[in-house]
C-alpha cells in the first residue's frame, strides 16, 4: 500500500469506503436518470431518433463529398420506427434514461472510484493512473461521438435500405432501434480504449510495440474490410473517412505500448 493509512485500515473499514462509494454511484446515477427521464421527449426526438431523418449531418456531409468525387449522391430516406409490444414505449422511456445516465456519469463514476482507490498508491503510480483516467475519458467520448455521427448512422442507412426481397416490407421496431443504438455507441466507447488497454498491457510487460509492426498488414486488410461493411456508398472518399480514425487507433495504441529491451546478457555473449 502507498499509503499508511490505507495500511492501517481493517478489512472491514475498506469495506465500508467502498459501501460508502458505491452509494455515492448509485445516487449520482440515479440523479442523472430521473433528469434523463424528465428530457427524454426531447432527447429522443432531438438526439436518439435524429440517424432516421435524411437531415441527419453525416448524409449531408458524406453526399457533399460523392458529389465533389464526381459520384451520385445517395437517395434521400426516412426510417419508420414502430412499437410493437403494448408497454414498449414506457419500458424504453426508462431503460433509456438510464443509459443516458451511464454515457453522462462515466467520468463522474471514474472519479469516485478514483477516490477510493488513490490512497492505497505511492505518488508516482498516482500521478500515472489519474493521466491514465483522463486519457480513458476523453477516448470513451471520442469513441460514443463516432458510434453517432459515424458507425450508427452508417449502419441504419444500409439496414433499413437492404432488401432480401421486393416481397419483403421492412419495419424497424422501437426494440431493435434502440438495442443497436445504445449498443453501437457502448462499443465504440469501448474501442477507443484499446489505446488505453495496450499501453496498461505493455507496462505489465504482455505487449510490446513489434506485435504491432508484426500485424500491421494484416490489420490494415481486416481495417479496410470492416471499414468497406459498414460504408454505404461505394466511393473511396467516404471509405477513407471511415478507415482512417479506425486504422489511427491501432497506430496510437502501438505508439503507447513501449518498445522491447535489448537483451544485455545476449549481447555480451
Amino acid at each position: 500500500m502507498g499509503s499508511v493509512n490505507a495500511q492501517s485500515a481493517s478489512f472491514w473499514e475498506h469495506l465500508d469506503a467502498l459501501r460508502s462509494v458505491l452509494v455515492r454511484v448509485f445516487l449520482v446515477e440515479g440523479i442523472l436518470a430521473v433528469g434523463a427521464f424528465i428530457a427524454m421527449p426531447w432527447i429522443f426526438d432531438n438526439v436518439i431518433m435524429a440517424a432516421c431523418s435524411p437531415g441527419f449531418p453525416t448524409y449531408s456531409i458524406f453526399n457533399r463529398i460523392a458529389a465533389l468525387a464526381g459520384g451520385e449522391a445517395s437517395e434521400a430516406f426516412k426510417v419508420d420506427v414502430v412499437s410493437i409490444e403494448l408497454a414498449s414505449q414506457i419500458f424504453v422511456h426508462f431503460s433509456a434514461s438510464c443509459w443516458v445516465a451511464l454515457i453522462v456519469g462515466f467520468p463522474i463514476v471514474l472519479y469516485l472510484l478514483w477516490g477510493f482507490v488513490s490512497p492505497a498508491l505511492y505518488p508516482n503510480e498516482r500521478r500515472g493512473i489519474r493521466r491514465a483516467f483522463l486519457f480513458g475519458n476523453v477516448m470513451f467520448y471520442l469513441g460514443v461521438a463516432m458510434g453517432y455521427f459515424l458507425v450508427f448512422p452508417l449502419a441504419v442507412r444500409f439496414l433499413s435500405t437492404y432488401q432480401l426481397s421486393t416481397a419483403i416490407r421492412p419495419i424497424v421496431s422501437l426494440d431493435s432501434y434502440m438495442d443497436n443504438f445504445f449498443t453501437l455507441l457502448l462499443m465504440m466507447g469501448a474501442v477507443f480504449e484499446l489505446p488505453l488497454l495496450a499501453w496498461l498491457l505493455g507496462k505489465m510487460g504482455l505487449l510490446t510495440r513489434s506485435f504491432f509492426g508484426r500485424f500491421r498488414r494484416h490489420a490494415i486488410v481486416v481495417l479496410l474490410i470492416v471499414a468497406a461493411i459498414i460504408t454505404p456508398t461505394g466511393d473511396p472518399f467516404t471509405l477513407l473517412l471511415v478507415f482512417i480514425p479506425i486504422y489511427a487507433l491501432w497506430e496510437a495504441s502501438a505508439r503507447l505500448v513501449p518498445e522491447e529491451k535489448p537483451d544485455t546478457d545476449e549481447n555480451q555473449d
